[in-house]
């Protein structure tokens, strides 16, 4: 047997190491990371004071859209402007799912982020794409790898860069089409529409435009009753969160400003209204300035989960009562009491 002493003094070192998943590993023990702020007693009802933040993963360029596949017990998420998929479990560490994730043609010089974006994974284990570098929605089949694209254009014009979506219980796919996959956003000559939308693709194909007035549409969520959608406007000159009544068929009946952030960007805290989660009752936790927030069914924050960096989404996973959060160069996780939507209690 070898004589391992002279390696004991790196012991510490190497277990410093092992403390958190990369793209080249993964470990059981995670570094604790941020904090949680209530600023509503009623928060650690949903929080514990003491709820540790985890850092799981890291050294992304900016991940995003994570999606938990109850199938096979992991999760999904990408990283947008390096166009990988990757997937990650506790007992399989992180490795890369899809590469590319999204745009696979020759350099066309006009896409920023040639990535697929926000996920959504589907009850019966596919995952729906919001697929910016391709500039459509798409739907995956984790076991073949295989898209499906669902749409790829409003009234004969390409979409813009589709960036987050979900999916209703009958059949229709709400998503949102913001201009940053695109280089120069707005100002992009390959931009076909003069606007950015809120749409709705029904079971049969045909999408509908539901909103054309937010300036940057982004993060998107429905309520547990499935009638009313959010959806987040990642604009520091309108940090908001839109509330959609939605009938039946998914038609608008109104809107209303549901939360504003305003107040927060004055903190200097990094983040913008982005991604969400809803929980089993009603409440919505809502990636933007400092971290996650927390409101009520009515809009009234409650609280904030930081990472100590920008958070770009959230999804519920393991036994509903995870919540996994891509934050800028890492993904994190905190353990929550209420009950993720679609999670048995």
């Amino acid at each position: 047997m070898r004589n391992l002493t002279r390696y004991l003094p790196l012991i510490p070192f190497i277990v410093a190491l092992a403390g958190c998943a990369t793209p080249n590993g993964s470990a059981a023990d995670f570094p604790a990371v941020g904090r949680v702020t209530a600023f509503d007693p009623s928060f650690h009802a949903v929080v514990a004071a003491d709820a540790k933040v985890e850092k799981i993963a890291e050294g992304f360029t900016w991940s995003e859209g994570p999606a938990w596949v109850a199938a096979g017990n992991y999760l999904l998420f990408t990283d947008v402007p390096e166009n990988t998929l990757y997937r990650w479990s506790e007992r399989d560490g992180l490795s890369v799912f899809l590469k590319p994730s999204g745009y696979d043609g020759p350099d066309t010089g006009v896409l920023r982020e040639a990535g697929a974006n926000g996920l959504f994974a589907e009850t019966g284990g596919t995952v729906l794409l919001a697929d910016s570098g391709s500039r459509l929605v798409a739907r995956l089949d984790p076991r073949t790898k295989k898209k499906t694209t669902l749409a790829a254009n409003f009234k004969g014009k390409r979409f813009n860069s589709p960036n987050d979506v979900v999916r209703r219980s009958d059949g229709a796919v709400f998503f949102t089409d913001p201009p940053y996959g695109l280089k120069g956003l707005d100002d992009s000559p390959a931009k076909e529409l003069s606007f950015n939308g809120v749409y709705r693709i029904d079971a049969d194909g045909t999408v509908h435009l539901l909103d054309d007035g937010l300036s940057f549409p982004n993060g998107i969520a429905l309520s547990p009753d499935e009638r009313t959608l959010y959806v987040s406007n990642s604009d520091p000159k309108r940090p908001v969160w839109m509330a959609y009544s939605l009938d039946a068929q998914g038609e608008v009946l109104e809107k209303r400003v549901f939360a504003d952030a305003s107040d927060l960007l004055g903190e200097g805290v990094p983040g913008l209204p982005d991604g969400m989660a809803v929980s089993s009752d009603g409440k919505l936790f809502a990636t933007g300035p400092g971290g996650v927030l927390v409101f009520d069914a009515d809009g009234k924050r409650l609280g904030r989960i930081e990472t100590g960096a920008a958070i770009s989404n959230c999804a519920f996973g393991d036994d509903g009562h995870t919540l996994y959060m891509s934050s800028h160069t890492f993904v994190a996780r905190v353990r929550v009491k209420t009950t993720g939507f679609g999670f048995n209690r």
